[in-house]
This record gives structure tokens, C-alpha cells and sequence, in this order.
């Protein structure tokens, strides 16, 4: 499946018509078998395994790079779950990234696209998460010497993207999603609001930046606060002096009503309000 030699070789993945969607569906149901009976089960109240498959390659499709003749994909996957569902993927962690990573390689062989590397993909614990959420962070880690014409390797891990859980019909809605109320959130910059009026909302040195904070200590485009549903998060963007909370460096965090964090030398507080 794998093409090219020597250091720093590139997997070009698929120039054939080879019957990719079935291939594809095989992968899916061996993921689906891993977790039959009790455990498959029990697994269904939490982070679906096939969604997170279709979520990996989702993410593959959003962050590709083109080049001179190829379109290069990142080939390093880190995968974020809450720790209940951690916990019920333990026993079958091992099985279940191979196939996760099977289903990746075929996907890109489909799409004829570039791999610095046969894709590869680890499991974290992340306690910000709640039981059905998940996140994804990728990158694209170059083996060796890159080919000519190939896209610089980005050491950086990108802004990790977070799924939720999809609610049952049957759940009662807040009065914030059926519209009787409004909810509006702020970030608190040296005394001053800013009403984040985006789903993203970048904050930085930048002119060009959402929110600017003229401080030297901050990246030209530092990090960008997301709204997914109704959580907020704060994620870095690759900066160099990151996001802190409470003296610790973190890639991202989830906000909420209160919640303080620095970039740079600038203290942030976020607040969110009904009315």
C-alpha cells in the first residue's frame, strides 16, 4: 500500500480504482465487532468508535496541503477522550488504533493523497471532556529528508478540533437554545470586554486578529477562543509562549463563566451572561 524508498521516503497512497468504499465498510464493521455484547453495549452510551473513524478522516480531508504535485495530509493523529470513555476503550485500545489507523490509510489511498508517514494514531485522557465528547489534534511530522517539491513538516500540533455528543430528540432543550433567553459571552482584556460575537474568535498581536492585544509577550495570532454548542474553549495556535492557567502551560481549555488564563503577560477572564 505503501510507495517509495530511501530516507525520508513519501507514502503516496492509491492511484487505482480499486473498490475503496468497500474497503472502507470492512474496516468499519471489523471496528464495530470489537465491541459486541456487553462491552459494545455498554460502549454505545458513550463515544461512538465509528464516528470517531469518520471524525479522524474528516479531519485528514480539512487539513491537507498542497504542493507542487501532490496533496500532502497529516500523518499523526491525537485523539482525545474524556476519562469514562478512556476507560471503557482500555481493554481494546491496541485493536482499536490499528483499525483507526487501517481506515485512515485507505482513506488516503482513496483520495490519492501524500503521507510523510503511514498515519499513526494516539490515545490522551482529558478530564475537561464530558462522557461523549472527543477531540482530535493533527499534525504532519516529516520522516528524514523531505522530497522536492514536498510542504515544510510542521512540528507544531494544530488546534484541536472537539466533537459533542449528538443530543437524543428527546431531551428537553434550555431556554437559551429555544430562544427565550439570550446568552451572550465576554472575554476581559486590561479592564476592557469583548463580546465574542463568532463561533471563532482569534486573539493576538495582529491588527488582523478578532480581538488585538498589544502586548509583546503575544504571537501575531496567539490563540482562538471557539464556541462548540454551548462550551466554550480556548485553544493555542502554535504560539510561543502558549496558554497559561494557573502557572501551567496547556494547549487548551475549556471555559467557563469565570475562568481566567494568560497569554503572554495579559490576564484574560471570560464571562458569559443570559438575559
Amino acid at each position: 500500500m505503501v510507495a517509495g524508498s530511501g530516507a525520508g521516503r513519501v507514502a503516496t497512497l492509491g492511484r487505482g480504482k480499486t473498490p475503496a468504499v468497500s474497503v472502507l465498510r470492512a474496516i468499519e464493521s471489523k471496528i464495530e465487532s470489537l465491541f459486541e455484547g456487553v462491552f459494545g453495549r455498554a460502549f454505545r452510551a458513550h463515544v461512538q468508535p465509528v464516528e470517531l473513524a469518520r471524525k479522524l478522516v474528516k479531519e485528514m480531508d480539512e487539513h491537507r496541503t498542497v504542493s507542487v504535485s501532490r496533496v500532502y495530509v497529516p500523518n499523526e493523529y491525537a485523539v482525545y477522550l474524556s476519562p469514562a470513555d478512556r476507560d471503557n476503550v482500555s481493554g481494546y485500545e491496541r485493536s482499536l488504533i490499528g483499525e483507526l489507523q487501517d481506515y485512515l490509510a485507505e482513506h488516503a489511498r482513496r483520495e490519492r493523497y501524500a503521507l510523510m508517514s503511514a498515519p499513526a494514531v494516539v490515545f490522551n485522557t482529558d478530564s475537561d471532556l464530558e462522557l461523549g465528547e472527543f477531540g482530535i489534534a493533527t499534525r504532519m511530522v516529516p520522516k528524514g529528508a523531505a522530497e522536492p517539491g514536498a510542504p515544510p513538516g510542521d512540528s507544531e500540533i494544530g488546534a484541536t478540533m472537539i466533537y459533542r455528543r449528538q443530543q437524543q430528540p428527546t431531551q428537553a432543550a434550555s431556554a437559551v437554545e429555544l430562544g427565550v433567553e439570550r446568552e451572550a459571552a465576554y472575554v476581559e482584556v486590561a479592564g476592557r470586554r469583548h463580546e465574542l460575537t463568532k463561533r471563532q474568535m482569534v486573539i493576538g498581536r495582529s491588527r488582523e486578529c478578532d480581538i488585538q492585544i498589544p502586548d509583546p509577550n503575544i504571537s501575531r495570532r496567539h490563540a482562538e477562543i471557539r464556541q462548540d454548542g454551548s462550551a466554550y474553549w480556548v485553544v493555542d495556535l502554535g504560539s510561543t509562549n502558549g496558554i497559561l492557567v494557573d502557572g501551567r502551560r496547556q494547549e487548551r481549555v475549556k471555559l467557563r463563566d469565570g475562568s481566567h488564563f494568560t497569554i503572554g503577560s495579559t490576564d484574560v477572564v471570560f464571562t458569559r451572561e443570559t438575559s
